[in-house]
């Protein structure tokens, strides 16, 4: 049996943190002395940290204040994010998300199939208002992501997605070779692809429901305009020149992020 390695502490120094707008030096340093803290539980010594967190640049209620955290355990990439209406909320909240990713970490994924407790997970997070955009505003993607070829089974997306603290991930399913998303849907996931064929799934141990039908075929633009009229988190589609799976999303900020493959 595999020994859990002893804990290494870091520096709060160590922690790197990066602000946009008005952040309190007293948010900043409490931020860091929270996650070094945290680096204890890990189950391999954390290589690096750093937090970025986003204040609204004026009394903007729409907006939340967002705190975001990176860290390398010995070479394994910990993600987690939270919202708050208050910074010092906002990372309450994360160093919640924190603290599970790391313990889960420190666990085989044998163990964390079908524990997934989507009433858990919500009571973690804020209930706040989508950011609105006045009617004639500019919809703006304000980040842009291209994947590599990077082919995975529903399982290891799972795993992926649970540990980047994400609530969709786009891949390209190992199996039928299809652009896929995987996304949380009640009280496990769901998959959907570019032109589903469940029947040549790779290995899936995990309870899977696959949409029956193809993404729709759409340009950004269109992709954008389904996003707006739906009221989803996310809008899967294909690529309309290229037909590979691309995915628009909402971001805390008010803009859009697109995420690509290939």
């Amino acid at each position: 049996m595999r020994r859990r390695n002893a804990p290494v502490a870091i520096d709060p120094a160590d922690v790197r943190v990066e602000t946009r707008g008005p952040v309190r030096h007293g948010a900043v340093e409490h931020a860091r002395q929270a996650v070094a803290g945290l680096a204890l539980l890990a189950h391999e010594p954390v290589l690096f940290a750093r937090i970025k967190l986003t204040a609204p640049g004026g009394p903007d209620v729409k907006r939340p204040y967002t705190a975001q955290a990176n860290l390398d355990v010995n070479g394994r990439l910990i993600r987690a994010q939270a919202a708050g209406p208050s910074m010092y909320q906002a990372l309450d909240l994360l160093e919640d998300r924190i603290r599970t990713r790391l313990r889960r970490t420190a666990r085989h994924w044998e163990e964390l199939r079908g524990r997934y407790s989507p009433e858990r997970r919500e009571s973690s997070l804020p209930v706040l208002p989508r950011p609105r955009r006045e009617p004639d505003a500019e919809r703006e993607i304000v980040r842009h992501k291209t994947l590599g070829d990077y082919r995975a089974t529903p399982e290891e997306a799972a795993f992926d997605m649970e540990q980047l603290d994400f609530g969709f991930y786009l891949f390209t399913e190992a199996g039928t070779g299809q652009d896929s998303v995987l996304y949380r849907d009640g009280d496990g996931y769901r998959l959907a692809q570019v032109d589903p064929r469940p029947e040549a799934l790779g290995e899936v141990a995990i309870p899977l429901p696959v949409d029956p039908g193809p993404a729709p075929r759409l340009t950004t633009a269109e992709a954008a305009d389904r996003l707006e009229a739906g009221g989803r988190a996310f809008e899967f589609f294909a690529d309309a020149e290229t037909g590979r799976g691309r995915l628009i999303y909402h971001r805390y900020d008010g803009g859009y992020g697109l995420i690509t493959i290939g």
